[in-house]
């Protein structure tokens, strides 16, 4: 996600004063990915799980949210907005952050697997869906950005178990500490370069990602069997606002790019009511 804000960034020279620490973000984000899959001390089975559950909600969502935009005769370019908004969770600027306040380091190392679950999935078929370029084109994208090499490393850092020399492991932890106050430092900033617009389409909108993500996670992890920690981190995840990464990619591949802009606003100031809401939720009946 940050990858691509960066990448855009570059291109469009009008955004470098919206994001003006994206340049920074290609160091940040990627140490926080290395780092938490070089110490992680979560299963495989874990991260499998969590991974299965974050598709199939993915899956779900872009579904119910093209049959209710064709039920309701939207314009090609508002079905294709109104997917990107519903399936496009903010699960880094702000899933990280709430995550590991709310559920501790471990439920940040189960977020951070949704997170490489998400750009993944994102990176691979949205473009393609948004301007029809076929997959080749999205899988040549994906591997221009950062954060897919920052993924890579990690997980050989991992699996080979290599020892990082010079304490460049002290340093890259530094880094990955630095990720997650910046992450809010951007979504203030985020919040504060749009306007706001509560009409009746970004009310909608907003509601199908906070609530429908929230209730669709819930439902397919209790259906995968997955229980405590995992099930909670995939609700959690799965109930943030849409993510800035959908109006970045609505303007650059097709769609309403104003409606979209106003989604992601509008929903993050939702999320601020629906959120302590899920969390509620999650404490009592998980």
């Amino acid at each position: 996600m940050y990858c691509f804000d960066w990448l855009y960034c570059r291109k469009k020279a009008k955004f470098r004063s919206i994001y003006p620490f994206s340049s920074q973000f290609v160091c940040i984000f990627p140490a926080l990915i290395i780092d938490n899959l070089y110490k992680t001390t979560l299963s495989g089975e874990n991260a499998i799980s969590i991974t299965i559950g974050f598709l199939i909600t993915f899956i779900i969502l872009c579904v119910l949210a093209w049959q209710l935009s064709h039920y309701l005769q939207f314009t090609t370019d508002l079905k294709k907005s109104l997917v990107t908004t519903t399936a496009l969770p903010n699960v880094g600027n702000l899933g990280l952050p709430v995550t590991l306040f709310a559920l501790g380091e471990a439920g940040l190392e189960r977020a951070i697997v949704y997170l490489i679950a998400w750009n993944i999935v994102v990176l691979m078929t949205v473009p393609a869906f948004l301007q029809s370029g076929g997959f080749r084109s999205s899988i040549q994208f994906m591997l221009k950005l950062p954060l897919t090499w920052a993924v890579t490393f990690g997980i050989c850092l991992r699996v080979f178990n290599v020892p990082l020399p010079l304490n460049l492991d002290k340093g890259l932890n530094l880094l990955a500490n630095a990720a997650i106050p910046v992450a809010l430092l951007m979504l203030g900033i985020q919040i504060a370069s749009h306007r706001l617009a509560f009409n009746l389409y970004e009310v909608g909108a907003s509601c199908l990602r906070l609530l429908g993500g929230a209730v669709i996670a819930f439902l397919v992890g209790k259906l995968l069997g997955l229980e405590d920690l995992d099930l909670k981190v995939l609700v959690l995840q799965s109930s943030m606002p849409t993510a800035i990464t959908a109006f970045l990619m609505v303007h650059e591949f097709g769609g309403d790019a104003s409606q979209t802009a106003r989604v992601v606003v509008v929903s993050t100031l939702l999320a601020f009511i629906t959120l302590p809401g899920v969390l509620l939720a999650l404490q009592t009946f998980i």
